[in-house]
């Protein structure tokens, strides 16, 4: 369909070795575009961009720390010098950090804002510049229903550090759309990861718990952010801009007392 029609369009994708960012990539692709790839897993990284390109299309594959100023400037270097453009970022990779706010350090709490927000903010920065220059371009931040809701269970610097994700949106969607850059976000519930799987297998009642929550009745699939991720990547998504998208089966939407009817 030319609305999702992404070819010759370039794509950066942090955290595209697996899980979001490597699902969000192989959409990319599979509607056309090419893509520079970064994550820290060299294998897995390698093995999205091999996939890619049994498809026909572009991929270049950096390992970069996304939390890193100086990495993220070699990336859009490397960018620079192998595509020459960028349409469309989305801003995937970042871990948190759990603990008690009671205990939690200063330094970790400075640690999961590097990861989390200071990373985003200067992909979304590097990015920004190249796309104002051309008047185009599109940029996602995942999130988390964490920024708009209180979780609990320890993630107070998580929490605090994708609330400032969302807000960072809406300040650059409102800086940069009237310039032709549209800035949205993202916002996941659970989301099945390896660390997700951890904390499952080290507390099986934690799964029981968020199901409890989600009225579609399972937790989330890597896969279910690709529809997303090509609609905003595309010219279909064109007047939608600082918008915060939850992703979460309905868990946004139902009272804490709903009553649920899961097939």
């Amino acid at each position: 369909m030319p609305l999702f029609d992404l070819s010759d369009r370039v794509a950066v994708v942090s955290g595209a070795a697996s899980g979001m960012g490597r699902a969000s990539a192989l959409a990319l692709a599979q509607q056309g575009a090419d893509l520079l790839l970064a994550d820290l897993n060299q294998d897995g990284l390698q093995k999205t961009a091999d996939e890619i390109a049994k498809m026909g299309r572009r991929a270049s594959a950096l390992v970069c720390n996304v939390s890193d100023p100086a990495a993220i400037g070699r990336l859009f270097s490397q960018l620079d010098r192998e595509y020459g453009r960028i349409d469309f970022l989305a801003n995937i990779a970042g871990e948190g950090f759990l603990a008690k706010p009671e205990e939690i350090s200063l330094q970790q709490v400075q640690e999961v804002f590097q990861n989390l927000v200071f990373g985003r903010f200067c992909m979304c920065q590097e990015a920004g510049r190249r796309m104002l220059k051309v008047g185009k371009g599109s940029i996602v931040n995942i999130g988390s229903l964490a920024s708009i809701t209180a979780m609990g269970r320890g993630h107070i610097a998580y929490s605090m550090a994708m609330g400032a994700v969302v807000q960072m949106t809406r300040e650059l969607s409102t800086e940069w759309s009237g310039h032709g850059v549209r800035v949205n976000s993202i916002l996941p519930a659970q989301v099945m990861n390896p660390s997700l799987e951890k904390r499952i297998a080290a507390d099986p009642h934690i799964q029981e718990q968020w199901l409890s929550g989600i009225p579609s009745g399972r937790l989330g699939r890597p896969t279910d952010i690709q529809g997303l991720i090509v609609l905003l990547a595309s010219d279909a998504s064109s007047w939608i801009t600082g918008a915060n998208i939850p992703m979460d089966g309905g868990n946004l939407a139902a009272n804490a007392g709903a009553s649920m009817r899961h097939r």
